[in-house]
């Protein structure tokens, strides 16, 4: 057994333990994603501070792409000075996104192959949540059942796909806005065209997974503009206050004539 069926395997076997706890398959997959954000959430935490701060650059970074239009080997010295006096990584966001990758494509695969009884684990069907199988897709259920019994996995397909809009709204004041728009459409799209192929399984881990983040990025964004508006405060504080104050010229005396 090569690593990656390894891996499915764990995953296959953590679900189950889940599921004897719960007795249903879907809220078990459920429960896996609450402790996966729990358990990455130091790094998501990251992520959310690096979003905060490029919404902090975003006045600077104009004057940048503004002085340095038609030079952008300067402009582009320009960011990285920028960047570097801030302790700003713009890549550091992304590491969140790629850990939940491999879990993913696992889950993807593993609910995919519980129909076709690879995991011997003495385990036998229906794998269900609230009467859904969380192993087909809503391009299977469509095709065998029709649009009505499609619905409910269309309701959990147009929640994956929304998960990429959100982020656009939290960042709506973006400089790149117009820009950050076209590629969430985009992304949008074909997220839709992914979760119509994939299992409800998948859609439940991903949906959850999701908001859960939103969720913590408004909590971890309130917290830290907090936590700017205190230190600007405390600034405004021990700043002495500098008074003006007129003085009036002194004129000379008249002296007596003798």
């Amino acid at each position: 057994m090569g690593a990656w069926d390894m891996f499915l395997q764990a995953i296959f076997t953590v679900i189950q333990w889940f599921h004897s706890l719960v007795g249903d398959w879907g809220l078990a997959i459920l429960m896996i994603t609450l402790v996966f954000r729990i358990l990455i959430y130091p790094i998501t935490r990251k992520q959310f501070k690096t979003t905060y701060k490029m919404q902090k650059l975003q006045p600077q970074i104009k004057v940048i792409n503004e002085k340095y239009a038609d030079d952008p080997q300067r402009k582009q010295q320009e960011m990285q000075k920028l960047y570097q006096e801030a302790k700003f990584n713009p890549l550091s966001g992304c590491l969140p996104t790629i850990l939940q990758m491999p879990i993913f494509m696992a889950l993807f695969r593993v609910l995919r192959d519980l129909s076709t009884e690879k995991f011997d684990n003495g385990v036998n069907g229906p794998y269900t949540f609230f009467g859904l199988d969380i192993t087909v897709s809503a391009k299977d259920v469509f095709a065998d059942a029709g649009i009505l019994a499609t619905l409910p996995y269309a309701l959990l397909l147009l929640l994956f796909a929304s998960s990429m809009l959100v982020p656009l709204l939290i960042n709506r004041q973006a400089e790149n806005q117009k820009q950050m728009r076209i590629m969430m459409i985009i992304m949008c799209g074909f997220m839709l065209f992914v979760g119509w192929q994939s299992n409800a399984g998948v859609l439940l881990y991903w949906d959850l997974s999701s908001y859960i983040g939103v969720a913590q990025q408004f909590a971890s964004r309130a917290l830290l503009k907090r936590k700017d508006d205190k230190q600007e405060e405390a600034i405004i504080d021990v700043t002495p206050v500098k008074v003006e104050v007129d003085r009036k010229e002194r004129k000379a005396r008249p002296r007596k004539k003798n």
